[in-house]
């Protein structure tokens, strides 16, 4: 499995210990998602950082929208379907995002592909910064509900709509 891992606060005034684990794991800014196998070490990280970034079991979909929306190479080009079928064996973003679930392929697999995700901050906000997910909070192991955060988070169309002054 492979689990998706936003970070949510910042490490101001944090333990030494958590930045360090954050660094290991890229993850450097608030909003900033990372995909991390799930193994031994990886559960231990994200036990260390609880308090600082959610996480959970991202499903195909979301993965690919993520590549497609956020997925930057380096220069800050976005990924595209052509460039994916030009530099890996896989014809499209899709069949990527499917692999890298199955553990098939790696972001790293992707030439040039930057491994951190810059996303923007939730529409309609996070809930509370401080507390668990299970207790009504954003922090920690959310499951498979991290699917409809990132959705939020990936939203490109959030246009204000204020009513005329008549």
């Amino acid at each position: 499995m492979v689990k998706a891992v936003i970070q949510v606060r910042s490490t101001i005034k944090s333990a030494k210990g958590v930045r360090e684990t954050l660094e290991h794991m890229r993850l450097h800014t608030v909003n900033h998602l990372v995909l991390l196998s799930e193994n031994a070490s990886t559960k231990g990280m994200l036990q260390k950082v609880k308090d600082y970034v959610t996480y959970g079991d991202i499903d195909a979909k979301t993965l690919a929208e993520v590549l497609r929306k956020r997925g930057r190479l380096v220069g800050n080009k976005r990924l595209t379907d052509e460039y994916v079928k030009a530099n890996t064996k896989y014809g499209n973003i899709e069949e990527l995002a499917n692999a890298i679930l199955k553990g098939e392929a790696k972001i790293s697999d992707v030439k040039d592909l930057k491994p951190v995700f810059r996303l923007h901050p939730p529409h309609k906000g996070y809930e509370h910064l401080k507390r668990h997910y299970t207790v009504g909070g954003s922090l920690g192991d959310r499951g498979k509900d991290i699917n409809r955060l990132i959705a939020r988070m990936i939203e490109e169309e959030r246009k204000k709509v204020r009513p005329k002054k008549e």
